[in-house]
């Protein structure tokens, strides 16, 4: 049950009581600031990349570095409430987290309810105080923690797709997809392309190692890769050295363009050669901030290849909720 950073947006929250803590924005001209419950239910979506489904959603604030958000399916059976628990307390602890807010996606059932309130004692317990707790479910927000109105209780309805925050993500050219499937689904192949990058492939001889890093630059923004281009690509990435002449480079103002890029790359190619392709995906996302499309290239990768190096190493930065802040760390160095 690995939780799923999600991008990482600028917020004052002001809400229940305030915060000052501003989030890194790598597009936004300023932080959205949350003062109601419906604010914070409209940031969400922004957050995460898609509207969650019975699932549990962490906003932290106030970390070592900038303030990560996070999300966890939602158990199926009481007994793995513990297990959801320690899922999301290990990064919070980890980044020193000062404070939390919870909203868990569900109906009002007994792994919910379960879920609130064994997140509020066991953050609680470790020093990191819990700001809110609200349940969502159609189109209606509930509150937890006492202390609120009456109404709050028997649920407020609210409609994000008018919101402020909703028409900004959209003038910033943010993608919200539905659900996390709809996002896996972003990443389908695509018939027609697949086909013609196969033909392509029947002729194709691998891109030299050294023209790797060129050709990947010259299509950060430019026109998608022509079929021959795709082909000699795909087959220059089986090699580990060229595949990490095409991300290791990369720096975090090239990752959105580097996500969309791979991200075509990924639906134009065959299943045999889709694994490097999506991990470099991975790489990419989790640069941009955009944690659960990185979970989604690592799950297509590892389809194919299920103990991908560059797949594995993504996969651990999103399960120890590591920041895109921390690249300059780890970033390879060209000369070594």
């Amino acid at each position: 049950m690995p939780a799923s950073p999600g991008s990482v947006l600028p917020m004052n929250s002001n809400p229940f009581p305030a915060h000052d803590q501003q989030h890194e924005s790598r597009t936004g001209p300023g932080p959205l600031v949350v003062k109601r419950p419906e604010d914070l239910l409209a940031f969400v979506p922004l957050a995460i990349g898609f509207t969650p489904e019975r699932s549990v959603v962490m906003l932290t604030f106030d970390g070592r570095g900038s303030s990560f958000h996070a999300r966890v399916d939602l158990p199926a059976e009481i007994d793995d409430v513990d297990d959801l628990v320690e899922t999301l307390l290990a990064p919070a602890r980890r980044h020193r987290v000062s404070s939390v807010i919870f909203v868990i996606y569900d109906d009002d059932t007994v792994v919910a309810d379960e879920s609130a309130w064994s997140l509020h004692e066991s953050f609680g317990a470790a020093g990191i105080a819990v700001t809110d707790v609200l349940r969502a479910h159609e189109g209606m927000w509930f509150a937890v923690l006492p202390g609120r109105p009456r109404e709050h209780y028997a649920g407020v309805s609210f409609d994000v797709s008018t919101h402020p925050f909703t028409a900004r993500g959209v003038f910033e050219g943010r993608v919200t997809h539905r659900s996390r499937e709809d996002l896996r689904a972003s990443l389908a192949p695509r018939p027609d392309e697949v086909e013609e990058t196969v033909a392509a492939l029947c002729t194709a001889a691998p891109l030299p190692e050294s023209e790797v890093r060129a050709l990947v630059l010259g299509a950060l923004h430019g026109d998608p890769l022509a079929a021959p281009d795709l082909a000699r690509l795909a087959l220059a990435l089986a090699s580990p050295s060229a595949r990490d002449e095409a991300w290791s480079w990369l720096t975090r103002s090239q990752a959105r363009a580097a996500a969309d890029l791979w991200s075509d790359v990924v639906r134009r190619v065959p299943t045999t050669h889709v694994a490097a392709p999506a991990a470099v995906l991975a790489m990419a996302a989790w640069l941009a901030g955009e944690g659960a499309l990185a979970w989604c290239a690592v799950d297509r990768c590892r389809e194919v290849e299920p103990q991908h190096s560059l797949a594995t190493l993504v996969a651990g930065l999103l399960e120890s909720a590591a920041s895109p802040e921390v690249w300059h760390e780890l970033r390879p160095d060209p000369a070594a």
